[in-house]
């Protein structure tokens, strides 16, 4: 809330005209600028107020009358401090944007298992930054804090947050094909969270603690559609009926189709630095752990990417035999994904079909034609070259799946180096471990479907079609289905 109703509402700032003084006019041109785009009863209930401070306006948010209004619809509630921040205009035609504020509030609402209630405090936390009208979004901006607390309680379960002091540096430009390219960069230091949880019913009762002295984030992002995005806001703001919207459909459909593809590319990771997890059951630890998605706009041959990295990674041993430890890995690269997502004609298809003097405005069926016309493009899931290391072992692994038909064909590479290691260990351990002579039985018997490699690796090439068939470096291990049964085996109705 603290960093999110600010830099939202600024998007939204036209700067007057060039040289012009900071008034009463041009504060009451600034409100009727922001109303425009997130509706004139904000300033009406009195949540913002703009007035002349200086040669800079100010903006100043008060929630009470928000959290009155919400009273009265819902079970929600919130009492945040008011606030306030700057905004100067410069002879360029951009705004200098600043606040210096330490917000402290509460957030009462229900949920499935009962009330829920948060506090949080953010102590000296600063915001500068240039926003530039013509791409609506900052130029530059930096932000600080000293720390946070945030405490949450539900029925069964209570966490309690601290973080010390933050920084956060944004910076946008004029993308090549429309919008903006931009670039976020967090860090965090002293992350800590500690969770107790107490369901009687369910016999859970444990606590648990997570730290890092360390939390990194960043974002980049390319072609973000910010004006249009904009005047499709000020669209839904402007049309608050049913039968406005209705009588200007076109140009909502005109306005949306504008906004397309939304944005060309996100990228963005969670990292944390020497992260510790304490448990009932022992100490799970990390020397780096990161955490990152990617995805495409709304394109025709769009793509999506996850990706977990691990390095240093340390797991309790008293609750594991004393066999396994040595192959328990110490670094993870996984990596996965979507490509030929078509989500462009989905799009452009639902936008073609609404009519909203309809209800519904879609047809009933159109869910089961836009799923079909999805399936028709062949969309993959794709497995990136994933590893997971444990000394001179190495598991690595990489391949697609696809659904001709909404059934799986799929093609997945498996090698290893250091095999011969796992299969010692286990056969060690089949000596006085039956567990452990189960996987031993197990890992001659995979071994044997194996291909030795020049490097000395072993490798599978795993083969699934969608006829139900499977093959291991070319040999067949499962022939394909009877024709005329389902996935089960038994006789499909026709």
């Amino acid at each position: 809330m603290k960093r999110v109703l600010p830099f939202v509402l600024l998007l939204a700032c036209s700067a007057p005209a060039f040289g012009q003084a900071v008034d009463s006019q041009g504060a009451k041109q600034l409100s009727d600028d922001l109303a425009h785009y997130f509706g004139k009863k904000l300033f009406d209930i009195g949540f913002v107020k703009i007035s002349v401070d200086g040669d800079a306006y100010k903006l100043a948010f008060e929630f009470k009358p928000v959290t009155d209004l919400m009273a009265k619809q819902q079970a929600f509630k919130f009492d945040i401090t008011p606030y306030f921040m700057l905004v100067k205009p410069r002879k360029d035609g951009h705004w200098d944007v600043s606040a210096d504020v330490s917000p402290k509030g509460s957030i009462d609402f229900g949920g499935p298992e009962g009330p829920q209630h948060i506090d949080f405090s953010v102590s000296d936390n600063k915001f500068t930054g240039v926003y530039d009208p013509d791409l609506a979004a900052f130029a530059s901006a930096t932000g600080s804090m000293a720390g946070m607390t945030m405490t949450t309680r539900e029925p069964k379960q209570q966490a309690d947050v601290t973080v010390g002091p933050g920084t956060a540096v944004i910076a946008s430009t004029k993308s090549a094909n429309g919008g903006i390219d931009f670039t976020v960069t967090e860090k965090i230091t002293n992350f800590a969270e500690t969770i107790k949880v107490n369901d009687p019913k369910s016999g859970l009762s444990f606590p648990a603690a997570v730290k890092a002295p360390e939390l990194s984030v960043d974002a980049t992002g390319k072609g973000l559609r910010t004006k249009p995005l904009l005047d499709l806001l000020a669209f839904i703001v402007a049309t608050d009926d049913e039968a406005k919207f209705k009588a200007n459909e076109a140009e909502f459909k005109s306005l949306l189709t504008a906004a397309l593809p939304l944005w060309e590319r996100i990228d963005g990771t969670y990292g944390f630095k020497d992260f510790v997890v304490e448990s009932p059951v022992g100490k799970f630890g990390a020397k780096q752990l990161n955490s990152a998605v990617g995805m495409d706009g709304i394109a025709k041959d769009g793509k999506i990417n996850y990706a977990f990295k691990v390095s240093g990674l340390t797991m309790p041993q008293q609750v594991l035999p004393s066999w396994s430890v040595a192959l328990l890995p110490t670094d993870i690269d996984l990596n996965f994904g979507g490509a030929n997502i078509d989500l462009d004609s989905i799009a452009k298809k639902t936008i073609e079909t609404l009519d909203f003097r309809k209800d519904p405005p879609l047809p009933a069926d159109f869910g089961k034609q836009i799923s079909a016309d999805f399936l028709a493009k062949t969309p993959k899931v794709v497995l990136g070259h994933s590893t997971i290391k444990n000394g001179n072992i190495e598991i690595a692994m990489e391949g697609e799946m696809t659904f001709p038909g909404k059934k799986p064909d799929a093609d997945v590479t498996v090698d290893i180096t250091g095999y011969e290691k796992i299969v010692e260990t286990l056969q060690t351990a089949a000596k006085t471990d039956p567990q452990a002579a189960q996987y031993f039985t197990g890992a001659l018997a995979i071994k044997g479907f194996g291909k030795t490699l020049p490097d000395g690796r072993l490798e599978w090439v795993i083969n699934t079609k969608a006829d139900g068939s499977v093959t291991v470096n070319g040999a067949m291990l499962k022939p394909a289905d009877p024709v005329g049964t389902d996935d089960s085996g038994e006789e499909a109705t026709p």
